[in-house]
């Protein structure tokens, strides 16, 4: 059995794709300790992905994946996407929060990864 969130699923690791997330690749499932795949980009920034696979949706999201997107600097949060139990998916842009529709994790990465190219 896989790490879980909260009850019972496994640990994503995302392979990285190429412009903000260039060079080796998350590929493997990671067994005990869940591991934050992160990169401190040249500027001082960090991306941080996180995704679990879950058993059952955490409600009230519709799909079973619970996730952890980051873009920030400097203690600065300037894009997250997360879901949580009760409030479901949703996206940070700085001080802002809205509402997100999830749809894939392909999606997600892309809609994440226009956000960080947009912020600048």
């Amino acid at each position: 059995m896989l790490p879980t969130w909260p009850g019972s699923g496994s640990f994503l690791s995302l392979p990285k794709r190429g412009g903000w997330l260039s060079g080796s690749s998350w590929t493997r499932t990671f067994r005990g300790t869940l591991p934050k795949p992160r990169e401190v980009r040249d500027d001082g920034s960090i991306i941080e992905i996180v995704v679990w696979e879950l058993s059952e949706p955490l409600s009230p999201s519709t799909h079973r994946y619970k996730y952890r997107l980051y873009y920030g600097a400097e203690g600065d949060s300037r894009v997250r996407y997360d879901n949580e139990r009760g409030k479901g998916d949703h996206r940070h842009i700085g001080d802002e929060e809205e509402d997100y529709a999830f749809t894939t994790i392909d999606q997600l990465l892309d809609d994440f990864e226009r956000d960080i190219a947009n912020w600048r």
